[in-house]
């Protein structure tokens, strides 16, 4: 898996395409925790549950069902008003991409049994072709290690530097754009 600190970052990248109007501290929490939740699947291990099983790490949780699934749950739960309203697509589509983003960058990673993206349906795992991403270690301890380093490096160089310049070229291009006339600063007089 990438670490936490990857799959958050994904968050904050994609919901910087969204409308500035939707980015209150509540999505990015819910975002956040969508692009992480995937990995609540390791608890599994302390109960027997092996890691190629349907419910083990890298099993339904990662697939793009359990990701349209959370979208719409959190849009229900926490967005009620707006569940029927493009609004309330929109959210269904931000939590979406945040909790699939994680299987994404699991699949890119150098290690484990692969994903089960097409879960239940098909629980074969899957990686992609290029894997540049060092697997992170599973526990915390195992974490801060010179390894751990070296994810995080990994990290930086694959999914840091690219999510930046996306955020770079976003603000580059917003900037560049003509103010509509609605965008105007208003002025007494």
């Amino acid at each position: 898996m990438a670490s936490a600190f990857g799959h958050a970052f994904s968050a904050y990248i994609i919901g910087k395409g969204f409308n500035k109007e939707l980015l209150k501290w509540k999505l990015w929490v819910l975002g956040i925790a969508c692009s992480i939740l995937p990995d609540l699947d390791v608890i599994g291990f302390k109960y027997g549950v092996t890691y190629e099983n349907f419910w083990g790490h890298r099993g339904f949780s990662h697939s793009i069902l359990f990701a349209l699934l959370t979208g719409v749950l959190l849009v229900l739960m926490f967005y009620r008003n707006t569940f029927k309203t493009k609004t309330g697509a929109l959210l269904i589509l931000y939590f979406f991409l945040c909790t699939i983003s994680h299987g994404v960058l699991d699949a890119l990673t150098s290690g484990g049994l692969g994903i089960a993206f097409f879960s239940p349906f098909d629980t074969s795992r899957y990686f992609f072709p290029w894997q540049p991403i060092l697997v992170s270690p599973i526990g915390i301890s195992s974490f801060f290690s010179k390894y751990g380093l070296s994810v995080l490096l990994s990290e930086l160089l694959w999914i840091g530097i690219p999510g930046s310049l996306i955020l770079i070229i976003k603000w580059v291009v917003r900037k560049s754009l003509p103010l509509r006339e609605d965008d105007h600063p208003r002025t007494s007089g």
